[in-house]
């Protein structure tokens, strides 16, 4: 009888690491748009030097969370206070468990004073959906999730289109589309710009560090938007580049998001078994994936709480929410830091050639990002000591190097030097890996954001409050 819920599913593969390590999920996906529309390096060029087109369309769940509770349950459920957020606001919204442990991240835009619309990966809209079903809160819930990683010909719609506009040139593309100057909109707020006909939401934004909007609308809109935007672009005289998959997922290098910390909702009885017994065993949480060369067999040693994620500036301490008790315990202790980490030129090509020698090579690295997991972990090493966890890699073009994400302990500084073990160290049932050995790549801790214009001209936010 095959397994019914998440709890199953775990209990079946004997660990929740023996599961999430031997997936056969795959490689990650992100779907429908194109790999490449002209090529990955310079799609990444364009985002520091004209301007891009992000299509955000498919990668992200959608959850509409409306009805008069909307606002005191979402405050509940995330850590986030709702004091300042007036409508045409968005927030980085952020749930835990009751021990304090991050499941995942949204964006979550207040379009009413009863109506939400969370976007973002699928663990954050899973839980709340959850505790929807488990309350009594006044609240409507409509989830669109993402689109299918392999349709295989299929028809595929959602909701909403969405788009971001950014870089340097990226001003010149909204004159022409609103048909005058756009509205000074200030981060994370939204106001309404026009494009060509239609009348379009617009976000502050910037996810690569430079300025831009990012806009949304009815999907049976999108292919007049975008013809649109790009139409307007020629007529500016920018050069737009469409980004194609390849390029889109490594943006958050030079910015410095983590992307895929694990949901931390593998262990813990009372709500958190609730979860796992309603889960389904197709949900993201039951296929999802860990790779990487560091092995616990206790699963809560890739658990990340918001402080070591630079997300504790956001907690809303004057309310109540799940989890406050444990963050208020761990506020003060000494939580790991987020940095990015420099990978060594020589180490690296080192690696990349052992794929043309005879034997067993180093775990391949696919350019420009070796999405080969869901969540991603990598032991950072000092003294034979592991100090911290590479989380998130991939190469920039821009900055001509290799890049990782990375919680270190609180004692490593910007300027040391560590050890990256790359390669898992033993076989997995994991599709996305191959035989390999495992390399140590020399490491330079390096300032989050990475990217220069990121660091200094970035609006106060998590990139730039994060301590490092």
């Amino acid at each position: 009888m095959a397994a019914s819920n998440l709890s199953a599913v775990i209990k079946a593969h004997g660990s929740p690491v023996k599961l999430l390590r031997n997936s056969k999920i795959g490689m990650y996906v992100y779907p429908v748009v194109a790999a490449e529309f002209t090529n990955w390096r310079s799609e990444q060029v364009a985002w520091r030097k004209s301007a891009v087109l992000f299509d955000q369309t498919h990668h992200m769940d959608e959850l509409i969370v409306e009805g008069p509770d909307a606002a005191t349950f979402l405050e509940q459920v995330g850590v986030n206070s709702f004091a300042n957020f007036d409508l045409n606001r968005a927030k980085h919204f952020v749930p835990v468990t009751p021990a304090g442990y991050v499941i995942g991240d949204m964006i979550i835009f207040r379009e009413r004073e009863d109506k939400f619309i969370l976007v973002g990966r699928a663990p954050t809209a899973n839980w709340v959906k959850f505790q929807a079903a488990i309350g009594k809160h006044r609240v409507r819930l409509t989830h669109d999730p993402r689109s299918d990683s392999r349709p295989d010909g299929k028809a595929i719609y959602r909701t909403h289109y969405r788009f971001q506009i950014q870089g340097p040139e990226a001003n010149k593309i909204f004159t022409k589309i609103n048909g005058g100057p756009v509205p000074e909109v200030k981060f994370f707020h939204v106001d309404r710009i026009k494009v060509g006909t239609r009348s379009v939401p617009a976000l502050r934004h910037g996810m690569a560090g430079a300025p831009g909007l990012e806009i949304w609308g009815p999907y049976a809109d999108k292919h007049y938007i975008q013809t649109t935007i790009v139409q307007a672009a020629r007529d500016a005289g920018v050069d737009l580049a469409l980004v194609g998959a390849r390029a889109y997922s490594t943006n958050t290098l030079e910015s410095g998001w983590i992307p895929s910390p694990l949901p931390a909702i593998y262990t813990g009885g009372g709500m958190l078994q609730d979860y796992r017994d309603w889960l389904g065993a197709d949900s993201y949480e039951a296929l999802g994936s860990i790779g990487g060369s560091f092995v616990s067999d206790n699963i809560e040693d890739y658990y990340v709480n918001p402080f070591e994620l630079g997300y504790g500036f956001y907690i809303g301490w004057k309310k109540d929410f799940i989890g406050k008790d444990a963050l208020t315990k761990m506020k003060d202790k000494k939580n790991r830091q987020k940095v990015t980490i420099e990978w060594n030129r020589d180490d690296l090509l080192k690696v990349v050639a052992s794929a043309f020698e005879e034997g067993t090579p180093y775990k391949w690295i696919d350019f420009p990002q070796p999405n080969y997991a869901s969540t991603n972990a990598d032991m950072l090493m000092r003294d034979g000591k592991m100090v911290g966890m590479s989380m998130f890699n991939g190469y920039s073009f821009n900055e001509r190097c290799m890049l990782s994400l990375a919680i270190v302990n609180d004692d490593v500084k910007i300027g040391d030097q560590l050890t990256l073990t790359w390669g898992e160290p033993e076989p997995t049932g994991k599709t996305s890996t191959e035989p390999h050995k495992q390399a140590e790549i020399r490491v330079r801790v390096s300032p989050t954001p990475y990217s220069r214009e990121a660091r200094e001209n970035y609006a106060e936010s998590w990139r730039t409050k994060s301590g490092r």
